[in-house]
């Protein structure tokens, strides 16, 4: 009598794609895209408490300029709406081009790309 050989029991598929996983699976989101599919990784979550945390972030940035010495007034100001303004009279965002992305503001650097501000 031939011995049988041991097959290896088969891998149960846990993600239910089945087939080959290649470098054309990997999804490679640019700009301010990951933030937009996915704003619970940079803000903590899409509820009242990620929409103070955005609050408290743009405060503390006018509140860094004023303990620099670079502003003396920062306004708060709810509006009947709901939308709350934040400004003060500190030294804004840079408006001149980058020296880095040729064709492009500091300031539209700042608003699309991460990581950077």
């Amino acid at each position: 009598m031939a011995a049988k050989s041991a097959k290896k029991p088969q891998e149960p598929d846990l993600f239910g794609g089945g087939g080959d996983y290649t470098a054309k699976d990997i999804e490679v989101l640019e700009g301010l895209e990951p933030v937009r599919k996915r704003p619970g990784m940079y803000i903590g979550g899409t509820d009242e408490k990620a929409l103070h945390h955005l609050f408290a972030e743009v405060l503390d940035n006018s509140m860094d300029e004023a303990v620099a010495g670079h502003a003396s007034r920062i306004e708060v100001e709810l509006h009947e709406n709901g939308r709350l303004s934040v400004s003060d009279n500190g030294r804004g965002m840079p408006v001149d081009p980058h020296p880095k992305f040729k064709g492009k503001s500091a300031l539209e650097v700042i608003m699309t790309m991460l990581h950077s501000g």
